[in-house]
């Protein structure tokens, strides 16, 4: 099937450089200029959506609300303002890449070449409570750790923000969204709790020459990187 990508920006200019790149790439490109018109368009034949944030009728941070209330489909955001409070909002709201406006159609295309790619490889995941990387397995159904063939004794929490941030490569996790989703809302503990657990995973998990690692995004929160992404 090919690959469509919804672009829904307000600025006829970012229509028309990125549809160039994303053309010679193969793939196909739909576009809609205000949040209203991306979420009538944004439906299941749709393989990404590049949302803008500043658009008229619907925010993209409102379209990225609703869509996430049914559907997982990638979305890339922009925004020209580059603020953190709109990266951060942005990112809780499960967009999985955040780009800041003037950009190089050509990094678009690669990010959303690398997302694609995880879109791919966790859909052909036979398990969806086991998610497994080079040396590197983390099984849900059994709670259970393995790193290059052997067995890593970790508690049932660190292996929930493990698997959180393993079975989303590439996403950013803030403090506050892995409390509430690894601990639940109810939690009274502080974001520190959310540290010292990746602190322990990071002390026990050796991924020198893996290809991935548990990254820090200062001011954000933490993501699980691949190399080549």
């Amino acid at each position: 099937m090919a690959i469509r990508i919804l672009i829904c920006d307000d600025e006829p200019v970012v229509h028309e450089s990125l549809r160039i790149y994303f053309e010679a790439e193969g793939y196909e490109v739909v576009d809609a200029y205000d949040g209203e018109e991306g979420l009538k368009k944004a439906d299941s034949s749709i393989s990404l959506m590049i949302l803008d944030i500043m658009m008229p009728k619907k925010s993209g941070i409102e379209v990225c609300r609703e869509i996430r209330k049914s559907s997982s489909l990638p979305v890339v955001m922009l925004t020209a303002k580059g603020e953190e409070i709109d990266r951060i909002l942005g990112l809780e709201l499960g967009a999985d890449d955040y780009i800041v406006k003037p950009f190089s159609p050509r990094e678009v295309v690669a990010r959303v070449k690398a997302i694609l790619r995880r879109v791919e490889a966790k859909a052909q995941t036979a398990d969806p409570n086991v998610v497994s990387y080079n040396g590197l397995s983390i099984d849900l159904n059994s709670y259970t750790v393995m790193l290059r063939g052997e067995r890593v004794v970790c508690t049932p929490k660190e292996i929930e923000i493990l698997y959180m941030l393993a079975s989303n490569p590439g996403q950013v996790f803030t403090r506050d969204t892995l409390l509430s989703r690894v601990w639940g809302y109810d939690f009274a503990g502080e974001t520190r709790t959310v540290d010292t657990h990746i602190k322990r995973l990071r002390a026990k998990l050796d991924s020198e020459g893996l290809g991935w690692s548990i990254k820090t995004i200062y001011g954000v929160g933490y993501k699980f990187e691949l190399e080549n992404n």
